[in-house]
């Protein structure tokens, strides 16, 4: 821990630096006085830490009931083991039909389905530029990635190639065709572009056209003759087409159209939690002035980047003129979401009767104070102009504890004078137990709820260590493929569209984990809108312009709508664990390679957050593929270590071997780092390798299959140092 001076207020003990950026930088202007807050924040930690114990206690006593259940029925028997989950209370009754009530939810989540960024709130250049990701260049997305074959000359590297830009622009002209198609001819053949009386005309070589859907043009820039800028909009998403006959590109155009913008990251989650590295007040405070910064539009960032010093702020919003000559004002940012971090964690923040308090207390009732700034329209810009703040709660296993954030929240508001039912709850849909039960999950924040959202890698961490028992579970890629997984992905869209989120709320699916990968994203990702998901995410705002295309390719209510007369998943089917089969034996390489794969993921996730503070970075996996880490990766490597470990797959000298060979080629991995600290020049020393080993061997023993206990201890260790 580090070493903080506190002061006292009550039963409280508050650490100074905590203390001081509430007094002077978070309750001016938002009529809270501190000593109020303190007296606040005490009567909930009273009321709420033990009753958050009860609930931790109650995950532990129903995992060893599990445990006892397969220790004593070797022989697998799906139907009694579903009997013994519900004689337990694993597996709820399931809610009478009901539907959410959630109001005053801004349509960027409500009604418009787009992309959805996830950004570290302890970075404030990643914060800024996720914020104003709202808006990106599908020319630049196209040219910069692999969006774009590089074949037949079309190269990225070097300066401009206008062999590769001809296929972005011949890219672009399809796109407009596909998605605002002319009453006759293609807009490769456009010399102009302008608006008379009120609509879009498009002058071609030898005719005039118009929009088949009229009503896509919705407004301009400029002289209405020659404009500078053509808002077009399909599925609730803008374009912006942008000309200037004196750019590199538009100089080169028939039509002067140098670049498109799309309407790319609508939302963005502002993340406490999975992707940052904050184990002590020094950590936290940074990351609540980052988010005091968003909500009063102050944050600001400099930086360097090619020589250059570059100034980054908040973009502002856009105006156009409309085709009746009116003003349009549309968001220049992403609309804000904040995700707390779960239950289970606790921080050097504030202390109450000696102990430390609960981490999730304190996010809830700062990140809401400092979202009251946007309440009371006190920043530059407004994040809700619907008057609701948006908090995402994760590791939530069931309804009462959902029930419990539900009565936090409204704790919270009456604490710091903010309306009944203003703080909106994102249900993260990655625990088992929230799984299983999630329409009396989404019961119990009905006034609330505003985002349920799927993860592959948390889901299948807590899925490895509930059920740790039943036996050695299948390599993780088959597990991919295994029957529970695409009934977890079908059954929250099921409950999502059966309790009325429709309209009232996101029904999200998981990231897209490699950033270098957008051709294969462009193939790929289209599925989750497929699957009826009204957001996805992204690791990039590059990804969320190209993965924007995919909302325009798709009207996702039209496809929710289509879903909702398919039979819902079973949960019998969740509820089948991804077991390797009885009788088949894996290969010693297959083993061997397995472990390898999982070591070297945990190696080099932990050599950044451990080693240097960073909770969500580019990692090279054990081909040298980049990939988007966060500590989701962390908790599926080491449970399914654990397993393997736990029933005779793999002995501990196995992993210690494997984890020794492949810290020397994360090493190597990472040799062009200068703030890399190397692991295999003294095993026993490096703090970073004996984390990755803890989380390999100690796995088992770790609440839920949690990894942040070894982290915060792990990162306290080398920030003492």
């Amino acid at each position: 821990m580090s070493t903080q001076d506190y002061i006292s207020h009550g039963e409280l003990e508050i650490a100074e630096s905590l203390h001081k950026l509430l007094a002077e930088e978070i309750c001016p202007g938002t009529g809270v006085e501190p000593e109020h807050f303190w007296s606040q924040l005490e009567g909930i930690v009273r009321d709420f830490s033990p009753r958050i114990k009860n609930h931790l206690a109650k995950r532990d006593d129903l995992q060893e009931q599990i445990d006892s259940w397969h220790r004593a029925n070797r022989t697998f028997e799906p139907g009694a083991y579903k009997t013994h989950l519900q004689s337990i209370g694993y597996l709820e009754d399931e809610a009478a039909p009901f539907t959410v009530s959630t109001s005053n939810v801004d349509p960027e989540i409500a009604s418009i389905a787009g992309a959805q960024l996830v950004v570290p709130l302890d970075n404030a250049r990643f914060v800024l530029n996720a914020a104003n990701a709202r808006w990106g260049s599908l020319y630049d997305a196209l040219y910069g990635t692999d969006a774009i074959p590089e074949t037949d000359g079309a190269t990225r590297a070097g300066g401009y190639n206008p062999v590769r830009g001809s296929r972005v622009v011949a890219y672009c002209r399809e796109f407009l065709d596909t998605h605002f198609p002319l009453t006759n001819g293609s807009h490769a053949d456009a010399t102009a572009y302008r608006c008379v009386d009120g609509s879009l005309q498009v002058s071609l070589a030898d005719s005039t056209a118009a929009l088949k859907d009229a009503a896509q043009f919705k407004g301009y820039n400029g002289n209405a003759e020659s404009p500078d800028n053509i808002l077009l909009c399909k599925n609730s998403l803008h374009a912006d087409l942008c000309f200037n006959a004196d750019h590199p590109i538009g100089k080169t155009d028939s039509a002067n159209l140098c670049d498109i913008i799309l309407e790319s990251a609508i939302t963005t989650i502002m993340d406490c939690e999975d992707s940052v590295a904050s184990v002590d007040v020094e950590d936290k405070v940074m990351v609540y002035r980052n988010w005091l910064g968003l909500m009063t539009g102050k944050l600001a960032h400099t930086f360097e980047k090619g020589g250059k010093k570059i100034d980054r702020k908040l973009a502002p919003d856009r105006s156009y003129t409309s085709a009746s000559g009116d003003t349009i004002t549309l968001p220049g940012r992403s609309v804000l979401l904040v995700r707390n971090v779960g239950t289970q964690l606790t921080i050097d923040a504030v202390k109450f009767g000696g102990e430390f308090v609960p981490e999730t207390l304190i996010d809830a009732m700062v990140t809401s104070l400092c979202a009251k700034h946007d309440l009371l329209n006190r920043g530059e810009y407004r994040n809700s102009r619907s008057g609701s703040v948006y908090i995402v709660k994760p590791k939530m296993h069931g309804s009462d504890e959902v029930a419990l954030a539900s009565e936090l929240f409204a704790r919270v508001e009456q604490a710091l004078s903010i309306e009944p039912n203003t703080l909106k709850m994102g249900i993260m849909d990655e625990e088992r137990r929230t799984t299983v039960n999630l329409k009396s999950c989404i019961n119990a924040a009905r006034n609330r709820v505003v985002f349920i959202n799927t993860g592959f890698l948390d889901r299948t961490g807590d899925d490895i260590h509930t059920c740790m028992e039943a036996g050695p579970m299948l390599p993780k890629a088959e597990i991919k493929q295994a029957t529970w997984l695409m009934a977890y992905e079908d059954n929250n869209v099921d409950c999502g569209l059966a309790c009325g989120l429709q309209d009232h709320a996101q029904i999200g699916k998981g990231m897209w984990a490699m950033p270098d990968e957008m051709a294969a994203m462009l193939e790929t990702k289209i599925q989750h809108l497929q699957q009826g998901g009204n957001t996805a995410w992204v690791p990039s705002p590059t990804a969320a312009t190209l993965h924007a295309t995919h909302y325009f390719d798709i009207n996702v209510r039209d496809r929710q709508n289509e879903l909702k007369n398919r039979p819902a998943a079973s949960v019998d089917d969740i509820i089948t664990i991804p077991l390797l089969p009885a009788g088949r034996n894996l290969s010693a390489e297959e083993i061997q390679l397995e472990l390898d794969n999982n070591c070297q993921g945990i190696l080099g996730y932990v050599a950044r957050w451990v080693g240097q503070g960073i909770g969500c970075s580019k990692v090279l996996d054990i081909n040298n593929v980049a990939l988007m880490e966060d500590c989701a990766t962390l908790r599926i490597s080491s449970q399914h270590i654990a397993n393997w470990l736990h029933h005779g797959i793999i002995s501990e000298e196995q992993v210690v071997e494997a984890m020794k060979r492949l810290a020397i080629y994360v090493d190597e991995q990472n040799q062009g780092d200068p703030d890399y600290s190397p692991m295999s020049t003294d095993f026993d020393a490096s703090i970073t390798f004996q984390a990755s080993l803890d989380l390999a061997i100690k796995g088992r023993a770790q609440p839920n299959g949690y990894t942040e206990f070894i982290l915060y201890d792990r990162r306290q260790q080398v920030k003492s140092n």
